[in-house]
């Protein structure tokens, strides 16, 4: 019998996350990841190139932009992949510049940008815990991750009712360290070393910045279950006066607990996803996005901080891999919008889902 359109795209899902096995190891280790940690650049410029070759930084981009012409839920299962492996390079804001440029018709960064060749970064950030870009004209920006791998940065700019697109090659932010072994960067805009890439890409930033919000969500899922897996195993091996860990009732409650969250967070991330790719503008796609944000954020914090309790001591320390989750969550649940941030922004969309 043929396959239905579900089966299809299931099938679809399924090797898009296969996929993920070219930077992620078959055995699931973080060696990588620790040798890059608190080192500039910060990523594997190979690894880079591989995400570029497989299609993934234009994967929401139309075809005849360059792009995959994929959908939010194989973006989502994607990034669930590497979040799994707590993967440092920055394909959510990669493929947000990929965005702007593709709307701003540019033929100068954006095809290195999707091979992978380079790494292109939207600098849109004002202060701090926001999701719109201010485009203020000189001042600064924040909070760009991964800074210094980045060859050019993206510079949204207010000129009138518009939000005008600048691109500036060549420049070095200023950077600090994040828990994760990362780091974030600040730049002050130069307009007059600036190239002009669009007059208005407006639009384009708010679908840009709420997909990233969404796939930054669908990153800490595949971070925090694969925290919880991890813990599972522990509490079945450990064993405590002749008995496994996991054989205590109280453990099994808190265990349970962690389950529900993660549920939850996948109902809300995998249905966001599904509407988006269905259609959803506007207030009804902002509210979809903010609930699935909200959720992974608080949801990635408290089983990632229990998952390190459960472990007992060697939890605590840097050595045990249990610990990179947790430090993980922590520089990512604010990323594009903080739960709190995003349960307002619910709150005030929810009321009326079908405004535009």
């Amino acid at each position: 019998m043929p396959a239905t359109a579900t089966e299809e795209r299931a099938e679809a899902l399924r090797m898009i996350r296969d996929s993920a096995a070219v930077v992620v190891p078959p055995d699931g280790g973080l060696g990588r990841v620790r040798g890059l940690r608190f080192t500039l650049p910060g990523i594997d410029p190979a690894v880079w190139r591989s995400m570029g070759a497989m299609g993934w930084i234009g994967l929401r981009l139309p075809e005849e932009a360059g792009g995959a012409g994929l959908g939010m839920a194989e973006a989502c299962a994607l990034l669930e992949e590497l979040g799994r492996a707590l993967v440092p390079e920055p394909l959510v804001a990669g493929a947000l510049s990929a965005r702007l440029l593709a709307a701003g018709g540019d033929t100068a960064l954006l095809p290195a940008l999707l091979a992978g060749e380079s790494l292109v970064l939207t600098a849109w950030q004002q202060s701090a815990d926001s999701l719109e870009a201010p485009g203020d004209r000189e001042g600064a920006r924040l909070f760009i991750p991964m800074a210094a791998a980045a060859q050019a940065f993206l510079l949204p700019v207010r000129e009138g009712g518009a939000l005008a697109l600048y691109a500036v090659e060549g420049v070095r932010p200023e950077t600090r360290r994040t828990q994760d072994g990362g780091h974030v960067g600040s730049l002050l805009p130069d307009l007059a070393a600036a190239r002009r890439v669009a007059p208005n890409v407006g639009e384009a930033m708010a679908l840009a910045l709420d997909e990233a919000a969404l796939g930054t969500a669908a990153y800490l899922l595949g971070l925090m279950e694969r925290c919880f897996a991890m813990t599972l195993d522990y509490l079945r091996q450990r064993q405590q006066f002749g008995k496994p860990l996991g054989s205590f009732q109280a453990l099994q409650h808190r265990a349970a607990d962690l389950k529900i969250q993660l549920v939850l967070t996948r109902a809300s991330v995998e249905g966001a996803a599904a509407e988006l790719d269905a259609g959803a503008t506007g207030d009804a796609r902002r509210a979809l996005v903010s609930r699935a944000k909200a959720r992974a954020a608080e949801a990635a914090m408290r089983v990632t901080r229990e998952a390190v309790q459960l472990h007992g001591a060697i939890g605590y320390t840097d050595e045990y891999d249990i610990g990179l989750f947790l430090r993980k969550a922590m520089v990512i649940a604010n990323a594009f919008g903080s739960a709190a941030l995003h349960r307002a922004r619910y709150m005030r969309c929810a009321s009326h889902p079908g405004a535009a």
